[in-house]
């Protein structure tokens, strides 16, 4: 068995078993694993209560995360996203719509899902327009877009 040399690691107040949830019952090729629990220990230090969930093991599409119960200290922001790239506008659409439910769609492909976490759900065509000769009409398109629309992306670069 390899180990990912490296895994996002996410911190939430208390939902961390339901996002990891969540972000599997999107993504093709995902699941949840492992449930670590807090014990007296971490649960004194941590001010959670001694049992409850404190870690979650999950996949999506293959890449390996963790989720975290931390507490209310820290919150997401859009410093850091994940990219979902996307082969088709229906994968596109269903990816953005599960994504922005509860939470909200911004600009340019950009989606705040209600956990508070970014994502960027894009074309996985997307780096072959944006480095045709046409780049700076396909960037003038995205930026008029919140939900991208792959035809009019490579119209734009046609």
């Amino acid at each position: 068995m390899t180990v990912q040399k490296i895994t996002p690691f996410l911190w939430f107040d208390d939902q961390a078993e339901e996002a990891a949830t969540y972000y599997a019952s999107i993504f093709k090729n995902s699941k949840v694993g492992k449930v670590t629990r807090y014990g007296k220990s971490a649960s004194k230090a941590a001010g959670r209560p001694a049992g409850s969930v404190m870690t979650v093991e999950f996949e999506l599409d293959g890449q390996k995360f963790t989720a975290l119960n931390g507490g209310p200290v820290f919150k997401f922001s859009e410093a850091v996203s994940f990219v979902a790239n996307c082969e088709s506008q229906e994968e596109l659409d269903r990816i953005w719509e599960k994504l922005a439910a509860g939470g909200s769609g911004g600009q340019c492909g950009w989606v705040k899902d209600k956990y508070g976490v970014s994502w960027q759900v894009v074309p996985a065509v997307l780096p072959r327009l944006m480095q045709s000769p046409k780049a700076d009409k396909v960037m003038g398109a995205i930026l008029k877009m919140k939900k991208l629309d792959i035809g009019a992306l490579e119209r734009a670069a046609a």
